[in-house]
């Protein structure tokens, strides 16, 4: 059976992670967790891009080998991995033996089929963006910021015939093969090839860039960043071997915008078809985060660091904030007010509180224990049909990408419990001896701690460690049937519940 496989761009060894690093490896993890939940075999892989000119210079500016460099840092988005709780199944690096046999192993095939082949190149070099660029890139007759210093150079390279494909990926793209998520990235797509393709070049000569993957048929040069980090996605699932069968095509490649057109829906659907290897179902583009308007940066912040809020608030309260504010495919704002007043308002307020007060009063009212209700009035039916109501349109966002939504539908859904909590006043109920007020009062509990199991069973894909540990203070056990733990049937019942809990403490705001 093939798995669900799910990948990420991998980064690139440049740079420390930022947020929106950690804003991608969440998504991913979001979508594979989801998958896993409604039964699905998942294969997740992110990974980093370990080779290029930039490495090659940092490391001379430091005085030790590029490897050190990326050591350093896959050490680094290794720990924002592990610190975000994600579930990546494989974690490539550009530099593993496994990823370099494949690497060679296409070059060569390309090679022989002639689809490679030696030229001598006379034009302008973005030393930033470490590709070739033309005069028509230029705005009023001006390089873009974006490619730093752009200098003249002229040498023998290999290139690969990209335009020889173009008509066939037109074509192919108006028949969603890669399916692009949101629509309107395909229309880019086709925009951007409306022009002529020139061929890539796809080597760098060993005297300028040593730091690489060499050619197979010449071992004065080194492969550039397409033939070696486009790679990884088939490198890593054994390409060769009956795993990668398993495995391939990818299901879902999530990559930022930015990175969407040339390389992720040019270039590397081109070297798959020339290398007679499917090509990807979906391609799931997200936006960026912006500050004031502008797109983040590692220097746009200050002082101020959004992964520093890890450690401070936790995993899954970042977890949540980026997965609540961003529409997938769309920018979103970013602040450090708007973190607070999710933390405080959504986390602490409606789902702490909550979760804080249901344990306390069914410690002191009913000693740890939950029974089975007895009184079903207009109360208890409306919240029960909202919870209907809710579960199906949640499931629905989830599986649209629309998650910011299934986060809106599960708090309303938990601010609605702390409304039925008001409505039937247990702390009223409690002192009134009679038979009918201990009904109540047992429904009541009961219902209220029903309703919260659900809602952290929704939240599952997005806040594991809490989903897990507001599960286990509501006594565990429930199974593992993602699908059966979302149906009202008073599991909660009997169960041993755990002790009046904060789950989100309010540290200090950390200064600018």
């Amino acid at each position: 059976m093939k798995t669900f496989y799910i990948t990420t761009a991998i980064d690139y060894a440049n740079g420390s992670p930022h947020l929106g690093h950690a804003y991608e490896k969440v998504l991913t993890d979001v979508i594979a967790r989801f998958q896993r939940l409604l039964g699905k075999e998942v294969y997740f892989l992110t990974g980093l891009d370990e080779h290029g000119q930039k490495v090659q210079q940092s490391a001379r500016k430091a005085g030790v080998e590029p490897i050190e460099i990326c050591d350093r840092l896959a050490g680094e988005f290794k720990s924002l991995c592990s610190d975000l709780r994600i579930s990546n199944d494989d974690y490539i690096r550009t530099t593993e033996s496994r990823h370099k046999a494949v690497v060679q192993t296409l070059l060569q095939r390309l090679h022989d089929k002639g689809d490679i082949y030696k030229a001598e190149y006379s034009g302008y070099y973005s030393v930033r963006q470490e590709q070739f660029v033309t005069e028509k890139e230029q705005v009023n007759g001006n390089w873009p910021e974006i490619f730093g210093e752009v200098i003249e150079v002229r040498e023998s390279n290999y290139f690969f015939r990209l335009a020889k494909y173009q008509d066939w990926l037109v074509d192919s793209l108006k028949r969603e093969e890669p399916r692009i998520f949101p629509n309107f990235r395909s229309r880019d797509v086709l925009e951007f090839l409306k022009e002529p393709l020139n061929d890539l070049c796809i080597s760098r000569p060993k005297e300028r860039l040593s730091w690489g993957i060499e050619l197979p048929f010449d071992n004065d040069f080194v492969t550039y960043v397409w033939f070696d980090a486009l790679v990884n996605y088939i490198s890593a699932i054994g390409y060769g071997t009956d795993a990668f069968e398993r495995h391939w095509p990818v299901d879902y490649h999530v990559i930022g915008k930015d990175i969407l057109v040339p390389p992720h829906a040019v270039y590397w659907p081109i070297m798959l078809k020339a290398c007679e290897i499917p090509l990807p179902k979906s391609l799931l583009v997200h936006g960026w985060w912006l500050k004031a308007g502008s797109k983040m940066s590692k220097s746009s912040g200050g002082a101020e660091n959004p992964l520093d809020w890890i450690g401070l608030y936790g995993a899954d309260a970042f977890r949540y904030f980026v997965i609540r504010e961003m529409n997938v495919g769309q920018d979103s704002e970013f602040s450090s007010e708007l973190f607070l007043r999710r933390y405080n308002d959504d986390l602490g307020n409606d789902l702490g509180n909550l979760v804080s007060r249901l344990l306390n009063m069914v410690h002191r009212y009913r000693d740890g224990k939950l029974t089975t209700p007895t009184v079903t009035e207009e109360p208890e039916a409306v919240l029960q049909a909202l919870w209907q109501e809710t579960v199906s349109a949640v499931v629905d966002d989830y599986k649209g990408f629309q998650f910011h939504k299934g986060l809106e539908r599960t708090f309303n859904f938990i601010r609605a419990i702390n409304r039925y909590a008001e409505q039937r006043a247990p702390w009223k109920l409690a002192k009134d001896q009679s038979t009918d007020g201990q009904a109540l009062l047992d429904t009541c509990l009961t219902h209220m701690a029903e309703a919260l199991r659900l809602a952290v069973t929704l939240l599952l894909p997005i806040m594991p460690d809490t989903s897990e540990r507001v599960q286990a203070l509501l006594g565990g056990g429930f199974g593992d049937d993602w699908p059966a733990q979302l149906q009202w049937t008073h599991a909660v019942v009997g169960k041993e519940i755990g002790a009046k809990t904060i789950l989100f403490p309010r540290p200090e705001v950390p200064s600018a």
